[in-house]
């Protein structure tokens, strides 16, 4: 099983506001379905919940709920109570990667964890008042290489990088 992460943040390492995203990059948005289509993604139940509905479950995409709520229940998606049995349910997948695509709660366990094999990590050249972060990590123990650069154009608003972390 690998297990990946994906995240857009901005210079100070937020990642939301109020339950939402803070800009509208629809090329990051491209890149994150890209590369996420015909896998795993996790996410925690507000970031769920966060997705339009009309969006939900996200298409071509096994859609897994986390939640403490133990009678929370998810159209179309599999529902987990922690990290760890979601984990322990995938761990003979072979064929397709976990993606932990967020939130901030659910980043962290996997962090804490040690879980993670690799990150796509967007950052955005600007900085919003945002209420959700992401976490700490030690950079060190992670090679990065550059994905993709985007410099802002009518359709996105602010300059950004996708780097892939990996070790």
């Amino acid at each position: 099983m690998k297990v990946s992460l994906i995240v857009a943040t901005d210079l100070n390492r937020g990642i939301g506001k109020n339950n939402d995203l803070m800009w509208h990059l629809p090329a990051d948005m491209q890149f994150f379905k890209k590369t996420t289509t015909n896998h795993i993604v996790v996410m925690g139940r507000k970031n769920y919940e966060s997705i339009p509905e009309k969006f939900r479950p996200l298409p071509n995409r096994l859609n897994v709920v986390l939640s403490r709520n133990t009678a929370f229940t998810a159209e179309n998606c599999l529902v987990f109570h922690n990290l760890q049995a979601c984990l322990d349910y995938f761990k003979n997948e072979a064929e397709r990667t976990v993606f932990i695509i967020g939130g901030g709660q659910i980043y962290k366990e996997a962090l804490d964890a040690n879980v993670v094999d690799e990150m796509f990590i967007t950052t955005v050249n600007h900085t919003f008042d945002a209420d959700t972060f992401f976490p700490e990590f030690d950079e060190n123990n992670w090679d990065t290489e550059v994905v993709e650069r985007f410099t802002a154009d009518e359709k996105n608003q602010f300059d950004f990088v996708i780097n892939r972390l990996y070790r």
